[in-house]
């Protein structure tokens, strides 16, 4: 029995080796699997480099519109197709959704309208590519080289960089269908395409693929190529590009676990917008695939790349349009998904971060921003404190004084955290507006922390006067409130100079710090007159010396905070 068994099992070796020989059994030439590799691997890079250059050289713009112009699901949708359009990976800006919702610059309505325009938007890559711009690749190539090299200016280099990325792209294209080509001699692997016949698993296939490329313009785009070649039948086509859709969800799915619920909920929106839209055209196409996909063949004229292109665009443009009237109702079933609400973090939380840390989205385009709203809180509480030591140092109230010592712990706290963010966000490929104003943000963030340094030797100042007993005349303590309403209105102003990135003051701000250059001389003159005049003790007057010194070196701090937007541009000049 073992003796037959065995002669069998030689048998079969034997007419596969023949199966071989004749050719009737290539797998495939390692040398096509090579050409494959090296050209999907082309394909990825162009396209990492094309995206990220372009957040680098136009993303402060991009956050601009989307910040601006999304306001209502309409114009959400446009800036949304515009978006993903312009950086080519819906990916990129649905991470980048997710990253404003988490840090509160976006509701989930308007995050929503974005969504449904990028899955528009991404459907670019694939029709660029059904176009065959694979023979001028290497003039691009050649164009963006030449850019990079000969050119000084940054922004200019950067979008050489952009189109490096776009000749890169093509160039593994290239490659890519020139190993597609080969992979028609392979009776194998047509039988393997020709066997994939069941819609779910078409569905299936398009979706894991998709999830480890995290990308679906490249899965669709690599379809097109197979198209081209014949590889691939158009009816089974149409399921894999549904599935597709499903896994280009994970990238954004990945980004939302470190945020916040409304993150999350973000990211769900993107995911039940393209099951649901999934769901229902896999029905439409189990009806009518084969007259779908007849009629692009009519209107292609029989090219069956821009077949898989003009499906890709007519399915997310189909389910944007049946699902746009139910954005609220979408975005309600997200809170079933993710229940609940976050832990609110207070404008005065102490030794807790609000906009950054453990619970933001780290996204180089909108990390800056995240910072400076950061930055803006540390400087609120930095404000609220200076009045609360000036308080004190009149009522002596030993409680107030502990609340001055401990939010100034909370400032200092706030201060190492914003400077380690600062300098892990630098490490990223920051938009070029936002390098710009990188090196200002660690100015800032010291300027702050030394404002918060004041407003404890002011209460200092208080203890002291607690523990020798001496007083302030009512003369001094008018002066004192003067200047201190002088100092936070230029406070106030030059706050939200940075914060705005304005330049609405400069002239209040320029001004206002004459001023209060000009009352610290005043003042410390009518100081040494009471002196003279033993109108004061000398313990007193060395104290209200130290205090108004104190008020004008915040003065001073306040203008660099009004002016760290020009000093960021020096710095990159």
């Amino acid at each position: 029995m073992s003796v037959y068994f065995i002669f069998d099992r030689i048998e079969i070796v034997v007419l596969l080796n023949e199966k071989i020989q004749e050719g009737n059994l290539i797998l495939m030439n390692p040398t096509i699997i090579l050409s494959m590799a090296g050209g999907l691997g082309l394909f990825l890079y162009g396209m990492r480099i094309m995206s990220d250059s372009i957040e680098k050289v136009a993303g402060a713009k991009l956050r601009g519109i989307l910040e601006r112009l999304t306001t209502n699901r309409f114009t959400g949708i446009l800036v949304g197709i515009f978006f993903t359009a312009v950086i080519q990976s819906s990916s990129a800006c649905t991470v980048m959704v997710v990253s404003f919702v988490n840090s509160g610059l976006m509701t989930l309505t308007q995050a929503a309208g974005v969504i449904f325009g990028a899955n528009i938007g991404t459907t670019v890559t694939a029709l660029l590519v059904s176009f065959k711009l694979e023979k001028a690749a290497p003039v691009i190539l050649l164009v963006g080289v030449l850019i990079v090299m000969f050119c000084k200016k940054q922004k200019l280099s950067r979008w050489g960089e952009v189109i490096i990325g776009f000749g890169v792209l093509f160039m593994g294209l290239s490659t890519m269908s020139g190993a597609m080509a080969g992979m028609k001699d392979s009776p194998a692997v047509l039988h393997m395409f020709a066997s994939l016949q069941t819609p779910i698993l078409a569905v299936l296939l398009g979706a894991v693929l998709t999830a480890i490329i995290q990308s679906s313009s490249v899965t669709v785009s690599i379809m097109v190529l197979l198209a081209n070649q014949g590889l691939m039948g158009m009816d089974i086509g149409m399921y894999i590009i549904l599935g597709c859709n499903i896994g280009a969800c994970t990238s954004a799915l990945l980004a939302s676990l470190s945020g916040k619920k409304d993150a999350k909920r973000a990211a769900s929106i993107h995911l039940i917008f393209n099951v649901i839209g999934t769901v229902i055209v896999y029905i439409i196409f189990m009806l009518c695939v084969h007259e779908i996909v007849e009629l692009l063949i009519y209107v292609t004229g029989n090219n069956l790349g821009r077949v898989v292109a003009y499906a890709h665009i007519a399915i997310k443009v189909f389910q944007v349009i049946i699902m746009m009237p139910f954005i609220q109702g979408i975005v309600k079933l997200t809170y079933l998904f993710v229940p609940g609400d976050d832990k609110k973090v207070g404008y005065r939380d102490s030794y807790q971060l609000k906009y950054i840390g453990e619970k933001s989205v780290l996204n180089p385009a909108t990390a800056v921003v995240e910072a400076i709203k950061e930055l803006d809180r540390m400087a609120s509480l930095a404000d609220e404190n200076l009045n609360r030591a000036m308080n004190v140092l009149m009522t002596l109230d030993q409680e107030e004084i502990e609340e001055v010592r401990e939010v100034e712990k909370n400032i200092d706290f706030l201060s190492h955290a914003i400077t380690h963010y600062l300098v892990k966000i630098n490490q990223t490929t920051l938009p070029i507006e936002d390098l710009k104003n990188i090196g200002a943000l660690f100015h800032v963030v010291n300027d702050i922390e030394r404002i918060g340094d004041h407003a404890e030797n002011i209460a200092e100042a208080a203890v002291r006067r607690i523990e020798t007993g001496v007083s302030f005349s009512k003369d001094a303590q008018r002066e004192l409130g003067e200047m201190l309403d002088m100092v936070n209105t230029l406070l106030r102003f030059s706050l939200e100079m940075f914060v705005k990135s304005t330049e609405e003051h400069m002239e209040d701000v320029v001004h206002l710090e004459e001023a209060i250059d000009e009352k610290e001389k005043e003042l410390q003159q009518k100081h040494i007159e009471r002196l003279s005049n033993n109108e004061c003790s000398p313990e007193a007057g060395a104290l209200y010396s130290d205090i108004i010194s104190g008020l004008e070196r915040v003065g001073d701090h306040a203008v660099n905070i009004a002016f760290s937007n020009s000093y960021g541009e020096e710095i990159s000049a």
